[in-house]
């Protein structure tokens, strides 16, 4: 029975339950992590006009609404529980960043954040090396 509902298991109870311990994180070390005062930390999604799709940001820290200015996006993160994460996954990060500039968001000092309960590959630790821009969290650093 297990080994049917596993997956099911993974995506409906522990990727959420996941995302909420990201967003935990991402409001208690806001200070030290993301430059600038924060005001809101969500999840929500980014239309791509180009492509008509939706992309999915589980970890959205906003700066606060001050009247007559752009509001600061401080992170856009994904959360994956099960899955080890990859520059894919920051590829679309950049994406929903570049969209949200081009709504007038001011992205000019986003972190892009990748959460993961599996790790990450080769490829997207070299990115991050060296890149502040660039944050990666796992199991160590988020109870840490």
């Amino acid at each position: 029975m297990w080994e049917r509902s596993r997956q099911r298991f993974l995506s409906k109870v522990m990727g959420p339950y996941f995302e909420v311990l990201c967003r935990e994180f991402a409001t208690r070390h806001a200070r030290e992590v993301f430059e600038g005062g924060v005001g809101e930390v969500a999840a929500g999604t980014v239309v791509d006009p180009s492509t008509r799709k939706q992309i999915q940001v589980d970890v959205a820290v906003l700066g606060p609404a001050y009247p007559n200015e752009a509001r600061a996006v401080r992170s856009l993160g994904e959360a994956k529980w099960d899955k080890v994460m990859g520059v894919r996954h920051l590829q679309r990060l950049r994406r929903a960043r570049d969209l949200l500039a081009a709504k007038g968001y001011d992205t000019s000092r986003t972190v892009l954040a990748c959460y993961s309960g599996a790790g990450f590959d080769a490829d997207l630790t070299s990115a991050a090396r060296g890149d502040d821009r660039v944050l990666l969290v796992d199991l160590p650093v988020l109870y840490g």
